[in-house]
């Protein structure tokens, strides 16, 4: 009698079910089977639904906090949190205006002071968490109220609208007429270049290692501390990009802009499979779980549902995505 064997190499990876192979990615399969259901209600509730230009309207509507939620996926796999990136793009927003409109200072000076101070604010956490090992939560939470603080003694309760007209309406702008915003490039843009340092790069691993076990990853040689300094101050400079945006697509610089976003930011990336533990997550799942809530609220929309009821709906998403995420984590560390 002869005993069969499993050939080695692609043939043993093709006789391994299916099931098996996608496991370390079901959050991921997950969102991505709840989008594609997203579209089939949106299109049962109105006919009108999956009219390109309507679902690229209202994609614009969530490039900001798309963006927030970029940065917002290399902090929460490292096992950190920032709650300031809403804040921190207020500030930026009404500092840039401030500089040109009350200073007089070149707007594209301006632009390039406010990149680097969203750059700079993030840094002031990192630092904070990184080099005097205070919890993320607790420092965040401080900047997230002094750079709102920041943006309100500047500007108080007024607006700013003194611009240059080339500055404004950049979701006019459209991809070489393939009618595709800019904004919505540009997010794309982003997800593809983080996505490839977090899967790509040393930096990458780095990062998914310090938040599996923080401890571990300092033996192992990882520059713990350098590494926390480098997420802090991406997502930094991300709130900054979309600051810009923000002030370009409304015409306008105000304190409370972008009030709340850090919820919705962190929402798109628990959603998306990030553990908020840390230690896994991806930017596919973030850039799915953002289209995934833009879809079901814009669908819920179209249906006259109650904002309060559009919140419970994708509250309840979020408590399910926690719950898969902490069930999968437990399942990672036994094995």
């Amino acid at each position: 009698m002869t005993t069969s064997r499993l050939p080695a190499g692609k043939d043993q990876a093709a006789a391994t079910p299916l099931t098996s192979r996608l496991q370390p990615y079901l959050p991921e399969v997950v969102v991505t089977v709840l989008l594609f259901l997203a579209f089939v209600l949106g299109s049962l509730l109105s006919p009108y639904f999956l009219d390109a230009q309507f679902l690229i309207k209202q994609a614009i509507l969530y490039v900001e906090i798309g963006i927030l939620a970029l940065g917002l996926t290399l902090v929460i796999i490292s096992g950190n949190l920032d709650l300031s990136v809403a804040s921190n793009l207020a500030m930026v927003a009404s500092v840039t205006a401030f500089l040109h409109a009350k200073q007089g200072v070149p707007f594209e000076l301006c632009i390039v002071l406010g990149l680097l101070l969203g750059a700079l604010a993030g840094g002031l956490n990192g630092f904070l968490v990184a080099f005097l090992g205070l919890p993320s939560l607790a420092v965040t939470l401080a900047t997230l109220a002094l750079y709102r603080g920041v943006a309100q003694i500047l500007l108080g309760d007024f607006s700013i609208q003194d611009m240059p007209a080339w500055f404004f309406g950049i979701d006019r702008y459209t991809l070489m007429g393939t009618g595709i915003p800019m904004p919505f490039i540009i997010f794309l843009l982003l997800a593809v270049i983080l996505g490839l340092v977090l899967h790509k790069t040393v930096l990458g691993r780095w990062i998914y290692s310090i938040g599996t076990n923080e401890r571990a990853a300092y033996f192992s040689g990882v520059p713990v501390k350098r590494v926390k300094m480098i997420i802090f101050v991406q997502a930094g400079f991300l709130a900054a990009v979309a600051a810009m945006i923000l002030n370009s697509r409304l015409m306008v610089a105000r304190y409370d802009h972008a009030r709340g976003w850090e919820l919705d930011a962190i929402t798109a990336v628990v959603l998306g499979g990030t553990s908020i533990a840390g230690g896994r997550g991806t930017i596919y799942g973030t850039v799915v779980a953002l289209l995934l809530v833009g879809v079901l609220r814009t669908a819920m929309g179209v249906a006259n549902v109650k904002v309060e009821s559009q919140l419970a709906v994708v509250g309840t998403l979020l408590i399910v995505a926690v719950i898969l995420s902490d069930v999968l984590g437990r399942r990672r560390r036994r094995k």
